[in-house]
């Protein structure tokens, strides 16, 4: 028999208003207003930090405390240099994928408010056969209609603006949810989705719940990092997104393999306080959960890091929604895979017992 859907009209609507809206890297207050203000119900307080975290806070007086995380910072360019001829060239504010954005149109964020342009790209008829150059970050550039630079900044585009792609949330084949954010913007909404259910089935922690929203993720960690010194955390789950290995010019023999559909990826790694992970593997198989695992070498490349490393160190997990296409516009995630890591969490923590050291010493 079918599990029953997770996901509700209310949950749907939440989802594609806070992944339509641009939350570039130290740009996030925006989105995170969206996210409190669907979250507001199912917690007790929130706390925010100066760089623009957000935490919601369920039993905020208990001593031991139990994070849930996703980042809510997406990918950007900035404005780096406008020629004389009024053509904006860019760098990177995260890891955006200078091979896509040819033919893509912008938006840049000025004080007057958006400013639409487009990154053009050389005709067909006009390139070398011969010697076809390929997109780079020196040679990809912005054109917003300006005959000028002066007539560019006239518009309020100046060097600094951040600049983010319009493309919007839609569903493809019924259960297939496509966007340009959805790393992370999905791990938001799941963590979110986790309190709403803790709410609405009326379930009681002996502990403090820590929704946490970290900022600054894409380039660096940096939210986590400032606000597990905030939180002083004993234990963190984390969730985020990995690479669906099964789609051409990936070689699973080198990245693993991992594939939308198959349930959350359960992470190995040195970060992964093992103890922590095996009640994640344990409650996934006794809730009938499907998983799939992933070894990641050194580090997880995630805010599970951040957590992990801090403090003295605190007891972390890595909980990861498969994804593809990550770093475009058309990343895509599967909606029995966004359920399954919901449910994943939610039976979790229902386990974690006030005070578990998770000691490899007991």
């Amino acid at each position: 028999m079918a599990k029953q859907k997770l996901l509700n009209k209310k949950s749907m609507d939440f989802l594609e208003k806070y992944l339509n809206n641009a939350a570039p890297t130290g740009y996030e207050w925006d989105g995170q207003k969206i996210w409190m203000n669907y979250l507001k119900p199912y917690v007790d307080e929130f706390i925010t930090d100066t760089y623009g975290t957000a935490v919601g806070v369920i039993n905020p007086d208990a001593k031991y405390k139990v994070v849930i995380e996703g980042h809510a910072d997406e990918i950007s360019w900035y404005v780096n240099y406008i020629s004389d001829k009024g053509l904006i060239y860019v760098i990177r504010n995260g890891g955006s994928d200078h091979q896509i954005a040819p033919s893509k149109v912008v938006n840049i964020h000025t004080k007057k408010g958006i400013v639409k342009g487009v990154f053009g790209w050389p005709a067909i008829h006009t390139r070398s056969r011969a010697k076809e150059e390929p997109p780079k970050p020196d040679n990809i550039c912005i054109d917003v209609g300006a005959k000028d630079k002066k007539e560019v900044e006239k518009m309020g585009v100046h060097i600094g603006c951040v600049i983010t792609y319009p493309d919007e949330f839609h569903i493809l084949n019924k259960d297939k949810f496509v966007c340009r954010a959805l790393d992370n913007r999905m791990g938001g909404f799941m963590i979110a989705e986790v309190a709403r259910l803790l709410k609405e089935n009326k379930k009681k922690l002996p502990f403090g719940l820590y929704v946490t929203n970290s900022v600054q993720e894409e380039i660096g960690l940096r939210g986590a990092e400032m606000i597990t010194q905030t939180i002083k955390p004993n234990v963190a789950i984390v969730t985020d997104v990995t690479h669906d290995t099964t789609t051409p010019m990936i070689d699973p023999k080198k990245q693993g393999l991992a594939k939308i559909g198959d349930g959350p990826v359960v992470a190995y790694a040195p970060a992964v306080q093992q103890k922590l992970r095996d009640l994640i593997t344990d409650t996934a198989e006794e809730k009938k959960i499907p998983f799939q695992r992933a070894a990641l070498s050194r580090a997880t490349g995630t805010d599970t890091d951040a957590f992990a490393y801090s403090n003295g160190g605190v007891a972390s997990a890595l909980i990861s929604l498969p994804l593809r296409y990550m770093h475009t516009t058309v990343e895509m995630v599967h909606q029995d895979d966004v359920e399954n890591v919901i449910r994943l969490i939610y039976e979790t923590i229902l386990k974690i017992e006030d005070g578990e050291t998770f000691s490899y010493f007991k």
